[in-house]
């Protein structure tokens, strides 16, 4: 099933990430159990330019695969039809990381999670970050889902 789009609602009910570590703003495709392209708008307003760099800010790596991480959960938990509101994704692991070019204020990524291996549970995602369609950052990301209690 392809849903052309989550809003920001959408993706609040889906993830437990708020400000400032929210960092998926719009899902505009997603293709349940296979992949999905998401969105996230780059600011100067954002916490981490204080001081990564003065002068010169670039989006912190890990935040970049963070970001790739919480699209690739996005599509996971909205797959997974058997769990409920007390669910959530958890981050298993991450192999292949790359970073190839800086990303700045102004600029907007595109998350792309394509699954590779699902079983059991264990969510196997290659990702991408691309910046007007240029790769900027890639891994392979594995999540796990499971009721958490309160």
């Amino acid at each position: 099933m392809t849903v052309n789009e989550l809003n920001i609602q959408d993706i609040l009910k889906r993830l437990p990430h708020r400000y400032p570590f929210l960092l998926v703003d719009r899902v505009v495709e997603m293709e349940i159990g296979k992949r999905l392209r998401a969105l996230k708008n780059v600011t100067m307003n954002e916490p981490h330019f204080q001081g990564h760099f003065p002068g010169f800010p670039v989006m912190p790596g890990v935040l970049i695969i963070e970001a790739l991480a919480q699209a690739a959960a996005i599509l996971a938990f909205v797959s997974e039809d058997k769990y409920g509101e007390n669910a959530a994704v958890y981050f298993a692991g991450i192999d292949k990381a790359r970073f190839r070019k800086p990303v700045t204020p102004g600029d907007q990524l595109e998350l792309i999670a394509n699954v590779s291996r699902r079983r059991s549970g264990m969510w196997l995602m290659e990702t991408s970050a691309l910046v007007d369609g240029v790769e900027v950052a890639s891994a392979l990301l594995m999540a796990t889902l499971r009721e958490h209690v309160q």
